[in-house]
């Protein structure tokens, strides 16, 4: 499933109120980290960092870093972890996602 706009301001509106809220978060953190969809502007990523909550970003962070390195990321589950890590501690995702991207090779080559 592509992001498009407005999707920012749909998870909003399911925020607190509806259970899928966070299949919602998983899709939108894996287009944010992958650019697809909508996001694949950067402007449009630009701005999700201000209409996305915290723990979504940092998912999308770590998960982006994921993808740099060539691990498997196609959002089938294998990953929930990254978004409880998000959940749990926002700054401690960001913080490794910076982390593993200065100390993880590329795929294909080397950092």
């Amino acid at each position: 499933m592509a992001s498009r706009p407005g999707d920012e301001a749909a998870r909003e509106l399911m925020d607190n109120r509806d259970h899928r809220v966070a299949a919602v978060d998983d899709r939108l953190a894996l287009a944010l980290a992958a650019h697809s969809g909508h996001y694949a502007d950067p402007e449009t990523r630009a701005a999700a960092a201000t209409l996305l909550p915290v723990p979504v970003r940092a998912r999308a962070a770590l998960l982006a870093v994921l993808i740099r390195t060539g691990a498997p990321v196609d959002g089938d589950g294998d990953l929930e972890f990254v978004g409880r890590l998000a959940q749990a501690d926002p700054d401690a995702t960001t913080a490794l996602a910076v982390w593993l991207d200065n100390a993880a090779p590329v795929k294909g080559g080397t950092a």
